[in-house]
């Protein structure tokens, strides 16, 4: 779990980097359909200009729960959805294999069927057949669907040359525990969206849509914080309490797109991956009965933020620059050398970093009585072996952290860039 934050997300009229917070409340980019729904509707009033919409009462930054279903993300584009927005209510994220027998035909065929739901469904339409009308009463809710393929789809499909060098299997980390029924997989799909009515029912379509073609492998539901429940914009908090993402990569840094997405020229990868990125999906449960009996200043020095504002050790605010040579009066490091934000800071692992983006999640109690409780970690680059196994080698050599945590599943997917307009999801590949 790096220290690193999502950025700032894009509503549909809004350039990208410049409409949605870190936890994605809206900022300075509202689109003009929310704008005139909700203020029509509601007598919303106009902050100052590029100001958020609210009502009176509500305190400045806020977002009127009422306006959340009017948010619409866009299915054609350059890079794919569900990978620069902010962080989403309710997330999902499921595999698939494909069924015996089927192969390039029937897998181009489904990622056509899947990505004319997904381009209905993110634009708060019925589905094409058979809608279950779940989401009837609600609008887009800022609903992404992502596509991905996994190693063994290649072999599946007869396409092994095109498979790239980046999707080679993930190595071994002594933290592992992983379930290999709910690691990999041929396809993988993430949801996400901030109404869990309008999540549920993109996912049940989505499987709906697989027929014959392929079968669940896993799934995996996920939650964050509803975006305008909080005062003002802040990091998103996971479930030990900790802001959770300050450092992480902004759009509008200018070798963001260098980091995470793979270049459309002078790369390794095979064309039909550029504008794409990798996902590392994780399943790390969090061991919560042990993390909650520290004390908060240990848990600080596991983490090496302050769990109240996620201020470094050594002083300032949450985005102050983390002083790795500060002592105290004893002389003792002030950030411990084990501590998690330090060891996986970029300039600690050559440069490395990724696009986290992650959920929550909760399933239950365990047999032995303890919570099954976690986070579905997600995380894009342009290069796993640079951005993912770099850093998490370094955690995996000393991370306090890592007493409290344990990985569980893991799966490593290619996401191809985003399909033009009359293209579906993979075109490039399967018929290329």
């Amino acid at each position: 779990m790096p220290d690193q934050s999502i950025p700032q997300a894009r509503t549909v009229e809004a350039p990208p980097g410049e409409a949605v917070s870190e936890n994605g409340s809206p900022g300075e980019g509202i689109s003009r359909r929310r704008l005139l729904g909700t203020a029509g509707a509601t007598g919303l009033v106009l902050g100052a200009a590029g100001g958020a919409v609210g009502y009176a009462s509500a305190p400045a930054g806020a977002t009127p729960l009422t306006s959340l279903g009017e948010d619409m993300a866009m299915f054609h584009g350059k890079h794919q959805p569900g990978i620069t927005e902010g962080l989403q209510a309710r997330g999902h994220l499921v595999a698939f294999d494909l069924a015996a027998g089927a192969g390039r035909k029937e897998a181009a065929a489904l990622l056509r069927r899947w990505s004319t739901t997904a381009q209905r469904l993110m634009a708060g339409e019925a589905a094409a057949q058979d809608d279950t009308e779940v989401a009837r009463d609600a609008g887009p809710s800022s609903l992404t669907i992502t596509f991905g393929f996994g190693n063994s789809f290649f072999s599946r499909t007869g396409l092994e040359k095109q498979r790239p060098v980046s999707l080679d299997p993930l190595p071994d980390f002594s933290s592992d525990h992983l379930d290999k029924a709910r690691s990999n997989g041929d396809l993988w799909v993430q949801i996400g969206a901030n109404d869990a009515l309008v999540a549920f029912h993109a996912l049940r379509t989505i499987q709906k849509d697989a027929g014959s073609a392929a079968k669940v492998r896993w799934q995996m539901n996920g939650f964050n914080r509803t975006p305008g429940a909080t005062a003002h914009k802040m990091t998103a908090r996971n479930l030990m309490g900790q802001l959770d993402g300050t450092r992480n990569p902004k759009p509008t840094e200018s070798d963001f797109d260098k980091r995470i997405f793979v270049p459309a020229s002078g790369s390794s990868d095979p064309a039909w991956m550029a504008n794409g990125s990798y996902a590392v999906v994780r399943r790390i449960r969090m061991l919560l009965d042990d993390w909650e009996k520290l004390s908060t200043g240990a848990q600080e020095n596991v983490v090496g933020r302050r769990k109240s504002t996620g201020a470094a050790l050594s002083g300032g605010g949450e985005t102050t620059a983390m002083d790795l040579e500060k002592t105290d009066a004893k002389g003792a490091l002030v950030v411990p050398i084990n501590a998690h934000a330090r060891i996986a800071r970029p300039d600690q692992n050559g440069g490395a970093a990724m696009l986290r983006r992650p959920f929550s999640y909760h399933d239950g109690i365990a047999a032995d009585g303890t919570p099954d409780a976690g986070l579905l970690f997600v995380c894009w680059q342009a290069d796993p072996l640079r951005g993912f196994v770099t850093v998490q080698r370094k955690l995996d050599r000393g991370d306090a952290l890592s007493t409290y945590i344990r990985h569980e599943a893991s799966g490593l997917f290619a996401v191809p860039g985003g399909a033009a307009e009359g293209e579906y999801v993979g075109q490039r590949l399967l018929e290329g």
